[in-house]
Formats: structure tokens, C-alpha cells, sequence
């Protein structure tokens, strides 16, 4: 597989700002994971972008986080005003 390839497809990649937003609100991995009930392997996989949550947990996600669901995805276009 070519170098641009591998770019290409790492940018068409879904990906998700579930690291990004735990550290702002300076929380860990380990606490969403006992919150959510899942293991800590599955929320290192969410926030290292290897495994995307599905649309149910990333709205439980944002609820626990209090935060809009939107804010947990990267945006794939940027605006321009």
C-alpha cells in the first residue's frame, strides 16, 4: 500500500474526540469506563480512534460528559465563513 493511499484512507476514517473531551474536563478513560460499564480496553480503543462507538453509546457518552453529542465527533468538512 502506497504512502498516499494510507493517507487518503486515514482521512476518510470516522473518528471520534472522546480523548480530547475527557481531557478537557480533565477525567480519565477509567472513569467513563465505570460509569458506562464497559471495560477499559473498549474505551481505550473509542478514544484512540482503532474501534468507533455506536451512535447509542455515543449518546450515552455525551450524557455522562454533559455535553452535546455533536461535540464528540470530529468534523469531516471545515466552514469557512
Amino acid at each position: 500500500m502506497n504512502r498516499f493511499y494510507r493517507y487518503i484512507k486515514k482521512k476518510m476514517e470516522a473518528t471520534n474526540r472522546i480523548k480530547a473531551v475527557l481531557a478537557e474536563k480533565r477525567l480519565t478513560s477509567k472513569w467513563l469506563s465505570l460509569r458506562l460499564g464497559k471495560s477499559e480496553n473498549t474505551i481505550s480503543r473509542w478514544c484512540s480512534n482503532k474501534v468507533q462507538p455506536t451512535l447509542d453509546n455515543l449518546y450515552e457518552v455525551a450524557e455522562i460528559l454533559d455535553i452535546e453529542v455533536r461535540s464528540l465527533i470530529a468534523p469531516t468538512k471545515q466552514t469557512t465563513f
